[in-house]
């Protein structure tokens, strides 16, 4: 069939169940292709149901449905086969239910983080969800990838206070798991299983929480910063924090070459001679840091700064203190515009190995042409890497394809690298998930259970 009489009836379709002003078509769709490969056809559906229609309609007709929300974690995955219909949550705005007594919320999957921020600010609550750009990173898009920010050291990640996911199969049934209440867990937890599936499972529509009393009301916010001569030290203190009385929001690990990334947002390069090649050796002076966060009365605090010693170099409160989580949040951004051939990782290792794995990762870089730049949640185990190459021109693709994989080697079994961000031409050496052949194989068994025509994603995650 012609394609163009193909994608007009594709584009009838779609209209019937959302609305002709709702289906946007080729080539105004050049600002979301992923990888090179532009969306033939874009649909935003408004409820659950017109989002579960759609993929219906798709499966029907062994279309491809790609899931968006804000479009702000969209570089993971690899290159997709093809693109026939994006499925914008950005209409699933609603709350679909609040209980501030109860201390729960739920949102449609559209709503952006700040929005949501919005809603519950009124009441003194908030949710620890703090990944980059909030004004268009969606809950439905932040759930999908388990992205996660520095608060996730005190409150725990998506899995620990997400409560309940509706979602659409790729055979465009509605399914829930979990429910709104805390303990309402009952069966197979669907729930766990959608939160970082990329939208390869399923696309989620609905968002249940747990939300908590927001911090500062009669409390005093303050960021200490501490250097250290080196990782070692870094992480003897951080040891001794874990085992201490103390809860902290935030222990954020911040290495000597990251550091130059959060400072005021550097200018958007203009031509490829604008983007700078890394430094191989930092600042002399540079140290490891740790920024430790918390909130308390007065002697709280006190007790904090007499425990800090004198690794103490400076503590921040207000518009200070808040830029500078602001700049650790942007930190990959940062990183981008001044290196656009960065590769980005997200490493999980047991908090034990966080300085054996951080070594792993500096010597893999290096032997493949790239330096590398760390912020994490020390206390957890959870790193953000960044690869920067050390000249204008970028390593080979199997440059960067063997610095994850000899990272991998050298990391625990249980532990975990994702690449986040890559260029383009190397993301066909990758194993996203980077599994053990046997992992790999029960997921995509989860995946022919709940997409067997494997429309949602193909070729991004799971084949």
């Amino acid at each position: 069939m012609n394609t163009a009489l193909q994608t007009g009836s594709l584009a009838r379709d779609l209209a019937s169940i959302c609305g002709a002003q709702h289906v946007d078509e080729d080539p105004a769709l050049e600002a979301f292709a992923i990888d090179g490969m532009t969306p033939a056809i874009a649909v935003s559906p408004a409820t659950v149901q017109e989002a579960a229609n759609v993929v219906a309609c798709a499966a029907a007709q062994n279309l491809t449905v790609v899931p968006a929300g804000g479009f702000t974690a969209m570089a993971t995955g690899g290159i997709p086969e093809r693109i026939s219909i994006l499925l914008r949550t950005t209409r699933l705005v609603g709350v679909t239910h609040y209980d501030p007594a109860d201390l729960t919320i739920g949102v449609g999957a559209g709503c952006t983080l700040a929005a949501l921020d919005a809603v519950l600010a009124e009441h003194g609550q908030f949710l620890p969800l703090d990944p980059p750009h909030p004004e268009h990173a969606t809950v439905g898009g932040t759930l999908a990838a388990a992205v996660h920010g520095p608060l996730k050291h005190g409150y725990g990640g998506m899995r620990d206070f997400c409560v309940g996911i509706q979602f659409v199969t790729g055979e465009g049934k509605l399914a829930k798991g979990g429910g709104r209440v805390v303990k309402n867990v009952a069966g197979y937890d669907l729930m766990k299983l959608m939160i970082g599936s990329y939208g390869s499972l399923g696309v989620i529509v609905e968002a249940n929480f747990k939300v908590f009393p927001r911090q500062g009301r009669g409390n005093r916010m303050r960021t200490f910063v501490l250097e250290f001569t080196s990782l070692s030290g870094a992480i003897h203190f951080r040891n001794f924090m874990r085992s201490s009385h103390l809860t902290p929001m935030c222990l954020e690990l911040v290495s000597p070459r990251a550091q130059e990334y959060l400072t005021e947002e550097a200018p958007t390069p203009r031509d490829p001679d604008d983007y700078a090649p890394a430094a191989p050796g930092g600042p002399p002076s540079a140290r490891w840091r740790i920024l430790l966060r918390t909130a308390g009365s007065e002697a709280v605090l006190g007790r904090y700064r007499k425990e800090m010693g004198i690794n103490l170099s400076a503590e921040l409160n207000g518009e200070e203190e808040a830029k500078t989580w602001k700049y650790v949040g942007n930190f990959e951004a940062s990183v981008l515009e001044r290196h656009r051939n960065a590769m980005f990782a997200r490493m999980n290792v047991s908090p034990a190995e966080v300085e054996a794995a951080i070594g792993a990762a500096e010597q893999a870089g290096v032997d493949n042409n790239l330096l590398v730049a760390v912020v994490g949640r020390a206390g957890l185990g959870a790193l953000v890497l960044a690869f920067i190459p050390l000249s204008v021109d970028p390593p080979s693709a199997m440059q960067y394809a063997n610095t994850i994989s000899a990272l991998r080697s050298a990391l625990p079994p249980d532990s975990a690298v994702v690449v986040t961000r890559c260029p383009q031409e190397a993301k066909w050496h990758f194993n996203v998930w980077g599994s053990t052949p046997t992992d790999l194989e029960a997921m995509r068994a989860v995946k022919r259970a709940l997409d067997p025509k494997g429309i949602l994603n193909r070729g991004r995650f799971l084949v």
